[in-house]
């Protein structure tokens, strides 16, 4: 099945949950129009959590990753994890924390959205297996 989104075909397919993902953006773009980029991480969540609610969107929020005490942003869909940053930009650090969680909680997919950056659009990270 090929959809088109903007100017290009996705075959849903291949994508990793793609409906779904198509809606988180949409939140998150809604959640960075209303706070402008540079309000405080649990604004952000917040705001989020409350148009997840509008939406009727299933999701779990500040979840604990195993034994570790880490606490994961969101898990949206009992399938998708997020975790949200509000800082300068990404680092490396930001993609491993991202992959210990996916692993913690059996997960496939990951989401990284920074809202200090130009456009609040997720960084999807697929889990890596193995090692």
């Amino acid at each position: 099945m090929t959809a088109n989104v903007g100017h290009y075909d996705v075959d849903k397919n291949k994508v990793l949950y793609p409906d779904e993902c198509f809606l988180i953006n949409g939140v998150c773009f809604y959640v960075q129009n209303r706070l402008g980029r540079f309000a405080k991480e649990k604004q952000y969540g917040d705001l989020m959590q409350a148009r997840f609610s509008e939406l009727e969107v299933l999701c779990r929020r500040e979840l604990v990753a195993g034994n570790s005490g880490n606490r994961i942003d969101f898990v949206v869909y009992d399938k998708i994890l997020i975790e949200i940053k509000a800082k300068p930009f990404l680092t490396q650090d930001d993609f491993a924390q991202i992959q210990r969680y996916l692993k913690a909680l059996d997960l496939e997919l990951g989401l990284l959205i920074n809202f200090w950056s130009r456009s609040a659009q997720p960084k999807r990270v697929l889990r890596i297996r193995g090692s």
